[in-house]
């Protein structure tokens, strides 16, 4: 899969879309610790695996808990999907990940293992269609074709089963529904909320921060408005605006296909099995800056959801789509999945 096509001009979207990683860093909560106790810190390492459903191998960066090095103590996996033109390292360069778990587990939470892996730009989502693999020639890419060369393009897959078997094997996590869960930003939290839904045997709850989490909404459409979802492709790419060149890609070239990767639509099929009893519906958190390019289709999804009957916490803050919003609002997506999983 060719990358570059997904990330063309990289640098100037990255300015656009993620605000400069060299943003003053927003603190961690302050804990006081015992007098003489050394402070307590987890480790990060990066490993690979083999992603089957991609066909390709994959980076993939591990936070483990300050006690992980001691006992044989098994923990909850949490799963953090970075944005569009961003990297398995954003949550820890970027947003501080490591130092956050730290003191929310010196402040009394529960340790977790955190995997965060490289999601390309595949909006962790199957394709509707097979890309162009041919890219071992790519002359502007800085890394070897084999890490962004996707010739099977199935990236829900890759992080419901191949993420989640691998860290089950090489990890000790606890190997259950009930002790994950997957959070994202921006394409991530939409990534975070889709597969959740696509995969409610595998993650308990789901947390986004700016996700694109309405994607069929057109601009300026009113809340209340019958015709407020894009019914032609020329409509649909307006709404979606920038992002138009990377989700015709992977969404594909027809409204039905659109409508299938909707978030909404996923979450009121979910909601008809659980109504069943077959299955569960994973308890879901979701946030936006109120200056975030991306609101209005927050305010949709939380109105939908609230129609559908469907159980979610939803909250607007000052911001945009920034690393200093996610920095910020990181601490309340950890403090809820550990308040789920178990």
């Amino acid at each position: 899969m060719r990358r570059s096509t997904w990330r063309r001009r990289r640098g100037v979207l990255a300015a656009a879309l993620f605000a400069a990683v060299s943003i003053p860093a927003v603190q961690a909560p302050a804990v006081q610790a015992p007098a003489g106790a050394p402070p307590k810190t987890g480790a990060v390492r990066t490993d690979t695996l083999w992603a089957q459903s991609l066909g390709v191998a994959k980076s993939l960066t591990v936070y483990l808990p300050p006690s992980y090095g001691s006992g044989t103590k098994r923990y909850p996996l949490l799963m953090y999907l970075h944005g569009r033109s961003g990297s398995e390292r954003d949550w820890v360069t970027a947003g501080r990940l490591p130092q956050v778990m730290d003191s929310l587990i010196a402040a009394g939470l529960p340790e977790a293992i955190v995997a965060m892996p490289d999601g390309d730009d595949g909006w962790y989502t199957t394709w509707a269609s097979l890309p162009d693999a041919a890219c071992a020639a790519d002359t502007v890419r800085k890394e070897p074709a084999a890490t962004y060369c996707v010739p099977w393009p199935h990236y829900d897959d890759y992080v419901a089963h191949d993420l989640v078997s691998y860290m089950d094997r090489t990890y000790r996590t606890r190997a259950t529904r009930e002790s994950r869960a997957i959070a994202g930003l921006s394409m991530g939290g939409y990534g975070a909320i889709t597969i959740a839904l696509g995969y409610p045997e595998r993650f308990a709850a789901a947390a986004s921060h700016s996700g694109v989490l309405s994607p069929r909404l057109r601009i300026d459409a009113a809340p209340t408005d019958p015709a407020r979802y894009g019914r032609t492709m020329s409509e649909l790419g307006a709404g979606v605006r920038h992002l138009w060149p990377s989700l015709r890609a992977v969404f594909g070239a027809d409204t039905i296909a659109w409508r299938a990767r909707d978030p909404q639509v996923m979450a009121e099929r979910l909601q008809a099995r659980a109504n069943t009893g077959g299955v569960r519906m994973p308890a879901l958190r979701f946030d936006i800056g109120v200056n975030d390019t991306w609101a209005a289709q927050n305010r949709d999804f939380d109105a939908a959801l609230t129609r559908l009957g469907v159980p979610h916490t939803y909250a607007e803050y000052p911001g945009a789509h920034t690393w200093e919003y996610w920095r910020a609002h990181l601490p309340e997506s950890l403090r809820f999945l550990l308040g789920v999983v178990r």
